[in-house]
């Protein structure tokens, strides 16, 4: 039969003993057999606790006062389980704790990692309907890494929403800064990853305010490393006695002329090869990432290699993994003589930069070529771009000039 009186119980949590050599102290509290634990806030040096009596020894003020404060705990948790019997009402380990921490029915529906979890399954149900699986599972990688954070900063499994501060956040990127080493690039998508729960907290009236309204994130310099007119030449001049190079240089030099990523180059299908109003063909096809439309007229360059692969299936192009064309371009790069670190990422910003600005072709364009949801986005990556192609104008109209 299970005692109905209450157990506190004082004890080191010798696990977590820091670099000086000091550890917490831990309140148990049990009842009807369920316990409940947690940190007092208060540290000792192992040598002077005594278990026996749930006391630090009596060595100083420093020690009276800690142990005046365990008798504070003590007293308190007490006092809540006594207003609890005088209701004549069943109650819980639960119901002991929480008016202890002041912990409101609101509260305790709304902890951080649980409600971003709860967020996650609702947007589970929207993968194929408009989201990719691959922004759900970066979505759940922030999460974890949220609930990581938690763990180490806290020494729990999950804090109250209420307690996301714009603190929280600064102490978030300092940590996936130092401990997790990303960089600031990385860590600005985590957090804008873990605001999307959190602005829905506030739609919601979960939390009152919003803690990003006053946080900024890290700066990131936004550099375009593209393949130059000279470069790109030399790519598309060389012949590759090896298939597997002569493979990858095609893909890489396809997605040059049409700015395709990976995906849509790797799933892109013969069907996907239209006549468009001008009589010319294009490329038509719906975006992964933003599920926007893109529509690219097919250049010369491009249309070659289409028709160099056309006996391949259902596809227009050979399969091959991202993992060895970027392993292979290095390859190629080394052979070539190109300088630069090249992925076939590059290819499409070669398209960007090479093809159509360094061509005039205007920036609105640029960006719908490029399937961006939005041309502030072409402008904050190829702007410095344009301001290149103008200072090089500038110079050789000067030059004309002299």
């Amino acid at each position: 039969m299970k005692q109905k009186s209450l157990s506190i119980l004082f004890y080191l949590n010798k696990a977590k003993t820091n670099q000086k050599g000091v550890c917490p102290i831990y309140c148990r509290i049990t009842y009807l057999g369920k316990r409940k634990q947690f940190a007092t806030g208060e540290f000792i040096d192992p040598e002077q606790w005594m278990p026996k009596k749930q006391k630090v020894a009596p060595r100083g003020l420093r020690n009276e006062h800690i142990n005046l404060q365990l008798d504070i705990i003590s007293s308190n948790l007490k006092k809540e389980f006594l207003q609890l019997q005088l209701q004549n009402k069943d109650f819980t380990v639960q119901d002991i704790f929480d008016p202890y921490f002041k912990v409101t029915e609101k509260q305790k529906e709304t902890y951080v990692i649980k409600y971003f979890q709860e967020f996650l399954k609702k947007q589970r149900k929207l993968i194929g309907i408009d989201l990719q699986e691959a922004t759900w599972k970066k979505f759940n990688y922030a999460c974890a890494q949220s609930k990581e954070f938690i763990k180490w900063k806290y020494g729990k499994q999950d804090i109250p929403l209420e307690k996301i501060k714009l603190q929280f956040l600064h102490e978030f990127e300092y940590y996936l800064k130092t401990e997790r080493k990303q960089k600031q690039i990385t860590i600005n998508k985590t957090i804008q990853r873990f605001r999307k729960p959190i602005r829905v907290a506030v739609a919601e009236g979960i939390i009152d305010k919003d803690p990003f309204v006053q946080f900024k994130p890290g700066r990131v310099k936004k550099e375009v490393i593209f393949l130059t007119q000279e470069e790109l030449k030399a790519l598309e001049d060389h012949t590759f006695s090896q298939p597997r190079l002569a493979l990858v240089k095609d893909l890489f030099i396809f997605c040059c002329y049409t700015g395709l990523a990976y995906n849509e180059m790797s799933n892109l299908k013969k069907e996907h090869i239209i006549k468009g109003f001008d009589g010319n063909e294009w490329i038509q096809m719906k975006r992964k990432k933003t599920g926007k439309m893109v529509s690219v007229p097919l250049l010369p360059k491009a249309k070659a290699i289409l028709n160099h692969y056309k006996k391949v299936g259902n596809l227009a192009l050979p399969k091959f993994s991202n993992q060895k064309i970027n392993s292979y371009l290095k390859e190629i790069a080394g052979i070539v003589g190109i300088n630069k670190s090249i992925s076939h990422h590059m290819a499409r910003k070669t398209f960007a930069s090479t093809v159509l600005l360094f061509n005039d072709v205007p920036m609105e364009i640029v960006s719908e070529l490029l399937g961006h949801s939005s041309i502030k986005i072409t402008q904050e990556y190829y702007g410095k771009i344009v301001q290149r192609r103008i200072s090089e104008e500038i110079k050789r109209i000067s030059e004309k000039l002299e």
